[in-house]
């Protein structure tokens, strides 16, 4: 049984479907829930393998202490600022950090405030145990946890949040650059020196921007048998290039 991270999830079910081609004898069962589930029902002995797009916290540590929680990253992505494509398209193309925080501290309410558009800003937060906004919220607010009374709305799954961006035309959120599309368009950063950062393959690899995080496999203690079996079919190179094709930067880069 596998759990957690919707980031992780797309590489995770597609290898899967490539282990079970290789191994019929085995059953993978692969959920959802957000990084925070797939940690804590790790930490409750329910299931084998918990998918993390975040690091395992202090308080997670200290609530399982029988659990010997064991990382193993198996590729890397970045943290997007992401807006309505409405937006992107009258002119937001770029903002720094300090705007970004604005907009969720509440202090920056519309988008004509920053260039762009006369138009009500509707921010979108995550749910707080997912790995995306733990990462988001570190860089941006400078406290992983830190509350975003700028928020309009509160979200899940990257799903969840990439329709809800869609479908606004004033909307501003936090998601994977694999989860990028035509109506959901990525912001750069503008550092503090005024270079402006994309979220391009490259910068990933780079480590020019500046929220980047390992997608990570969690497992209790070293894995053993067919689960070690699956964890390195997912870093061997048939598995990384799952991980490309879902939009991410294999171990190899």
């Amino acid at each position: 049984m596998v759990s957690g991270s919707t980031t992780v999830l797309p590489v995770v079910s597609k290898a899967a479907e490539q282990f079970l081609l290789r191994h019929s004898n085995v059953n993978i069962v692969v959920n959802a829930g957000g990084s925070g589930v797939g940690i804590n029902l790790l930490g409750g002995k329910k299931i084998q393998i918990g998918m993390a797009s975040r690091d395992i916290t202090r308080k997670e540590l200290e609530k399982y202490t029988d659990v010997h929680f064991v990382a193993h990253p198996i590729g890397k992505d970045v943290v997007v600022p992401v807006v309505s494509s409405e937006i992107y398209n009258a002119g937001v193309k770029a903002l720094t950090i300090a705007q970004i925080a604005g907009i969720y501290k509440g202090e920056i309410k519309n988008w004509s405030e920053v260039g762009g558009p006369d138009k009500e800003i509707l921010a979108v937060d995550k749910e707080k145990s997912r790995g995306t906004r733990h990462v988001f919220m570190k860089i941006i607010m400078g406290d992983k946890e830190a509350e975003a009374p700028g928020a309009k709305l509160v979200l899940g799954s990257n799903n969840e949040e990439q329709t809800a961006i869609a479908q606004s035309d004033s909307a501003i959120g936090m998601l994977s650059n694999a989860w990028l599309n035509s109506d959901v368009k990525g912001l750069s950063i503008i550092l503090n020196d005024g270079e402006i950062i994309a979220p391009t393959l490259e910068n990933i690899i780079n480590g020019k921007f500046p929220i980047t995080r390992d997608l990570l496999l969690i497992t209790d203690g070293k894995p053993q048998g067919k689960i070690k079996e699956f964890i390195d079919f997912i870093k061997s190179s048939d598995g990384q290039k799952i991980v490309e094709q879902a939009g991410y930067v294999s171990l190899y880069e």
